[in-house]
């Protein structure tokens, strides 16, 4: 089975909430997720993390601490992702590749649907907060 290393950016604001996006293409369409993306080879995980919000997001994040791995099954390849809590440094969050995005609040965080592999990072933040 194939591997995919990515990276997700857990995007909080000064009011405690977490952003959280729709895809919006592929396999997964209609799923919500953190945002991110794959690690490209001789990458850090953080190095790709930023490089990915600039890309889809037009903004520049601070990767600020580790959070957990997740290691996930999904039925065409495992799932390796590295998640951070990030803030915004500067740019205003614009869609780019995604369908839509909401900022949620903890007790919001099990109001959209989460892809499968997310939701163990919701259940983590979950933990945490």
């Amino acid at each position: 089975m194939k591997t995919i290393q990515v990276s997700a950016a857990i995007i909080h604001d000064h009011a405690g909430r977490i952003f959280a996006t729709q895809r919006g293409y592929g396999d997964m369409q209609g799923g919500w997720e953190f945002p991110g993306g794959k690690i490209e080879a001789g990458e850090t995980p953080e190095a790709a993390l930023k490089r990915e919000i600039l890309e889809e997001l037009d903004t520049q994040i601070v990767v600020e601490q580790f959070i957990t791995t997740v290691e996930y099954d999904y039925p065409n390849f495992h799932l390796t992702m590295h998640c951070y809590w990030c803030r915004v440094a500067s740019g205003t969050l614009t869609l780019k590749e995604h369908k839509a995005a909401r900022w949620l609040s903890t007790e919001e965080l099990d109001t959209v649907d989460w892809l499968p592999a997310d939701k163990i990072v919701v259940e983590e933040i979950k933990r945490r907060l």
